[in-house]
C-alpha cells in the first residue's frame, strides 16, 4: 500500500534524463530538487486556492450539518427517518452525475469558473456525511444534559450552541477533516466547473506540467508530494478524534 507513495517520492527526486531508464532506479541515486523548485515557483497560487476551497467547504459543512444533526438526534422532527434515508441515498449518487447537473445550473446562474462555486459543489458531498456523523454522535449525548439546560432557561439554539456542540468535539473534528480532504482532493468538480477560471485548485494546477509531447514527471510527482503533506499532517493530528467520531453511536448501552 505504501509503495506507490514511496515511488511518488522517488520519481520526484529523479533527474529528467533518467525518467525512462530501464530498469528504473529503486532509489534516487542522483537526486535533484528541480521538481520542487518548479512547485514553489509555479504551484503556490493553486495550493492557496485549494486551501481556500477546503476551508470554505469545512465552514459551509459545519454550519449546515451540525444543526441538522442536532435536530435529527434530539428534536426528532416529523419525517426525520425519511430525511436520514435521503441523506444515505445522496451518498450513492456518482460524482460525475452531480457534476453534470451542477454544470447546467452554474451555467445558467453564471457561477462557472469561480472558487465559491466549487465550495458549493464540494459541500453537497460533505454535508450528507456530516449530518449522519453528527446525528450518530449527538444521539449518544444524555437527554438529561439538554433537559438541564432547558430548566436553566436555555432555548433550542442556546442548548445547541452552549451545551451540545462543545461536547461534540470529536464529531466536529471528524466532519471537518473529511470535508477538507474531499475538497482538497476533488478533481471531477474542479475539472467540470472551473476548468478556465483564474483561481484553480492544485488538482488542476498539476496539468501545467503535462503536454501533448512532454510530461515533466519529476515536477508532477513533486507537486503530488507537496499536495499530500497537508492531508497527511491533518490525518496524523486528528486520528484519535476521528476514531472516536466515526464510531460514536455504533454501540448502545
Amino acid at each position: 500500500m505504501l509503495f506507490p507513495v514511496y515511488w511518488m517520492l522517488n520519481v520526484s527526486l529523479t533527474p529528467q534524463q533518467d525518467m525512462r531508464k530501464s530498469p528504473p532506479d529503486l532509489f534516487p541515486l542522483h537526486p535533484t530538487f528541480e521538481g520542487y523548485r518548479a512547485v514553489l515557483h509555479d504551484q503556490m497560487p493553486y495550493l492557496g486556492t485549494s486551501l481556500l476551497i477546503g476551508l470554505g467547504t469545512v465552514a459551509a459543512t459545519l454550519v449546515l450539518a451540525a444543526p441538522a444533526g442536532y435536530s435529527l438526534a434530539k428534536l426528532r422532527p416529523q419525517g426525520g427517518g425519511i430525511m436520514g434515508l435521503a441523506l444515505l441515498v445522496a451518498q450513492m449518487i456518482p460524482g460525475i452525475v452531480m457534476a453534470m447537473g451542477f454544470y447546467g445550473i452554474f451555467l445558467n446562474l453564471g457561477l462557472l469558473n469561480s472558487w465559491w462555486g466549487l465550495i458549493i459543489a464540494d459541500s453537497t458531498i460533505a454535508v450528507p456525511f456530516g449530518v449522519m456523523i453528527f446525528t450518530a454522535f449527538m444521539s449518544g449525548i444524555p437527554d438529561e444534559l439538554t433537559a438541564a439546560a432547558r430548566i436553566d432557561g436555555a432555548g433550542t439554539w442556546r442548548t445547541f450552541w452552549s451545551v451540545v456542540l462543545p461536547v461534540s468535539r470529536n464529531a466536529v473534528v471528524t466532519v471537518s477533516l473529511f470535508s477538507f480532504l474531499w475538497a482538497w482532493s476533488d478533481f471531477v468538480f474542479a475539472n467540470t466547473l472551473d476548468g478556465g477560471g483564474d483561481l484553480r485548485p492544485i488538482t488542476l494546477g498539476i496539468y501545467r506540467y503535462i503536454g501533448n509531447n512532454n510530461q515533466e514527471w519529476n515536477a508532477i510527482m513533486a507537486t503530488a508530494v507537496v499536495a499530500s503533506v497537508p492531508a497527511a499532517v491533518l490525518l496524523v493530528l486528528a486520528q484519535r478524534y476521528v476514531a472516536a467520531g466515526v464510531t460514536a453511536g455504533a454501540v448502545k448501552d
